[in-house]
């Protein structure tokens, strides 16, 4: 345990605010224990020390519960430790793309990516989309700025999706050999 007053300050007042998050979540059937909570602000910690990252205020996690509490692949089960894989990657791409990018919008990215690309696969996030987007963004990409993150990632994307047009074409190619 932290013997450091202002530490363990923090991380309450953050618990505090991630349990508020409660009232919105609940919709979509998840919810956070006051442990939860607590772990959530711990690891915030730790991330931000690894990161070699200061933040003031109650932190990112309220905003990522608020743009992820309605995910297709977020159930209680998984609810916690998604979070903490959201938070992690979030802090560790904030630095990737040198602040370049608002919160909000590296959030409207990440959400959209989880949802359509990534199929709920953190790894997935982390390694494929972000990475490629962070690339573009050091390289001075900026067209997420008015789109506001949505609709970015097929600018980048290395992998040709499998789409309704594709498989019309591919059946063509299949019934004229």
């Amino acid at each position: 345990m932290d013997n450091n007053w202002m530490i363990m300050l923090q991380r309450k007042n953050q618990a505090a605010e991630v349990m508020k998050t409660n009232l919105v979540t609940e919709h979509y059937g998840l919810a956070l224990s006051e442990e939860d909570a607590a772990l959530i602000a711990a690891e915030r910690t730790h991330t931000l020390q690894e990161q070699k990252r200061v933040e003031f205020g109650g932190g990112i996690m309220p905003k990522i519960i608020y743009e992820f509490c309605d995910s297709a692949f977020i159930n209680q089960s998984n609810y916690v430790d998604t979070l903490l894989g959201l938070q992690e990657i979030f802090y560790l791409y904030k630095n990737e793309m040198q602040d370049e990018i608002s919160d909000d919008e590296l959030l409207h990215f990440m959400k959209e990516q989880f949802e359509t690309i990534c199929f709920g696969d953190l790894e997935y996030l982390e390694g494929t989309c972000l990475r490629i987007f962070a690339e573009a963004v050091r390289a001075g990409y900026r067209g997420y700025q008015a789109s506001e993150g949505y609709g970015e990632y097929g600018e980048f994307d290395e992998v040709k999706r499998w789409d309704y047009e594709l498989y019309l074409e591919a059946l063509r190619e299949l019934c004229w050999r």
